[in-house]
């Protein structure tokens, strides 16, 4: 009875995400409208040569005014350094000044030392930009009055089993995102695809009081600005704003990722953020003790097979609602990466207790 409790609040509280979903608006803006908002586009990067000029090259492709966007590339100690020439707009390569256990937020805090626009985007190295994509935010912002805005972010489409396992949780994540704005509790965005002005990363004092942890300068910032200001932090629910980013191509590595994203969940400023943190483990912990009581017989077939349909039918309610925005991506694997997710999702909460995990080369302690 403990364990069906559990999965009838996560129901609800997934349900009530899947109605937020909805809530937030596609975006569409009028295509002959001229620009005018400025941007710097900033890129952390740390041993990313193969990377880079594929995120250039999709920048480069970008349907706006060169004039009104530049590219500031911050290495953060690279082994081998980058050089990019025959630029069409206007970039700069810096050095990451260290000054915290962060390396990422240091990286942000030393390019935003050097931005002299209105407003800041961030994305990854191993990420492609879509052709309107300063277009939808410029004319998002002229039609908002907002400071920060959050964007969806998608895995470029591959076939492999590890691929599709992880579409499918990224895809979750982004109904989670978009969800939690709708029902008025953002909590969660993704640093590929994140905008806010200087002037308020200023005010906000930047990623002052967050800095011992070494991941979070998406997801923090945005829990500050909205603690402090939420009239000034928006969702940009638009295809033409997704960004797209590279699924991991080992096991090891995509498990060191989530224990990364997993360990700042107990920093969270936002109560929601940490509950629901807290309901997907203890939901996930029940799947698993459930197969454990099948085993043992104290569970019978029927009572186990009844708590996994349930739990499931809510899952894809939430998956397919997120996945018709993103794009329709073929939802293959889906069954067995559900069955697997409960005991992967389990492992990443516990090891984030406890362990270090590696991280572009390097290794740190939460």
């Amino acid at each position: 009875m403990f364990l069906y409790g559990i999965l009838i609040l996560y129901s609800f509280v997934i349900l009530w995400l899947a109605h937020g979903f909805k809530k937030v608006p596609v975006y569409k803006f009028d295509f002959a409208e001229t620009p005018k908002t400025t941007f710097t586009i900033v890129v952390p990067f740390r041993n990313e040569t193969q990377n880079l000029p594929l995120l250039l090259e999709s920048i480069s492709r970008l349907n706006y005014p060169t004039e009104l966007f530049e590219v500031i590339l911050v290495d953060d100690d690279s082994d081998e350094k980058f050089q990019y020439f025959n630029s069409t707009f206007h970039i700069r390569i810096i050095n990451t000044t260290r000054t915290s256990n962060s390396p990422k937020k240091d990286a942000i805090s030393t390019a935003i030392s050097h931005v002299k626009t209105d407003w800041i985007l961030t994305t990854d190295a191993d990420c492609l930009v879509p052709k309107h994509w300063l277009a939808t935010f410029d004319s998002f912002i002229r039609e908002h009055n907002v400071e920060m805005i959050a964007a969806p972010v998608n895995y470029q489409n591959t076939n492999s089993f590890l691929a599709h396992f992880q579409q499918l949780d990224l895809m979750s994540l982004q109904g989670a995102t978009i969800g939690s704005f709708g029902i008025g509790k953002g909590f969660m965005c993704n640093g590929a695809n994140f905008a806010y002005t200087k002037s308020f990363f200023e005010s906000l004092k930047g990623f002052a009081g967050n800095t011992k942890i070494a991941s979070g300068d998406d997801v923090f910032l945005l829990q500050k600005a909205i603690e402090e200001s939420p009239q000034k932090v928006a969702y940009l629910k638009s295809k033409l704003a997704i960004v797209l980013t590279q699924p991991t191509s080992f096991w090891h590595e995509l498990f060191f990722q989530r224990v990364r994203w997993a360990a700042k969940t107990g920093s969270y400023q936002s109560l929601f953020g940490k509950s629901l943190g807290l309901l997907v483990f203890a939901v996930n912990l029940s799947f698993i003790l459930g197969f454990v009581f099948l085993l043992c017989g104290i569970w019978s077939f029927l009572t186990f097979e009844l708590f996994v349909v349930l739990k499931f039918a809510i899952d894809f309610i939430l998956l397919y609602t997120t996945n018709r925005f993103l794009g329709n991506v073929r939802m293959s694997n889906w069954l067995l990466s559900s069955l697997w997710y409960p005991f992967f999702s389990v492992a990443v909460a516990l090891y984030s207790l406890f362990g270090t995990y590696e991280w572009k080369g390097r290794r740190f302690k939460y």
